[in-house]
């Protein structure tokens, strides 16, 4: 049946690599599971091994991952004698702005009554603002012209 040798924590290479080494004869068939489903293939990650006897060694490999790829990853080989398996943590980024994560949740949970809005009326209130504001416009730009067409008279017949 299937042995696993080696399974190493991430290291950054070119790419984060899991590097991993399977011993098994008749040549076991290699997946992985992230946090027990599993995993994928893309081109952020995929496997490379190669075959050198009855050793299977290689690496998964991740491009650029973020905090969304930290978990755990676990290796499963299998042949027609059994499997095993072997899980190790990944971990690759912070979450960003955990504390601001933390005061926004804490502000949502003792929002005071008083703050809360009902959706019709602040749209009403929106509505009534927009109005406000391009009827002050309209008005801005009527004075505009009536000054310009108004006040280039000169007063007392001078000339400027």
């Amino acid at each position: 049946p299937p042995r696993i040798l080696t399974l190493e924590e991430p290291v950054l290479h070119m790419e984060h690599c899991i590097a991993f080494a399977v011993h098994g004869n008749p040549a076991p068939t290699l997946h992985w599971l992230h946090n027990g489903q599993v995993l994928r293939e893309t081109e952020i990650i995929h496997m490379e091994f190669y075959q050198q006897g009855e050793v299977s060694e290689g690496c998964l490999l991740f491009n650029k991952p973020t905090h969304y790829n930290n978990g755990n990853y676990t290796i499963v080989a299998t042949n027609q004698l059994g499997s095993a398996n072997q899980t190790i943590k990944g971990h690759f980024l912070e979450k960003p702005f955990p504390a601001m994560s933390e005061l926004f949740s804490f502000q949502m949970q003792y929002t005071p009554k008083f703050l809360c809005v009902d959706s019709k009326a602040f749209s009403f209130q929106v509505s009534i603002a927009v109005g406000l504001a391009a009827f002050a416009c309209v008005l801005l730009v009527v004075l505009f012209i009536m000054i310009n067409k108004y006040g280039r008279r000169s007063k007392f017949g001078m000339k400027g």
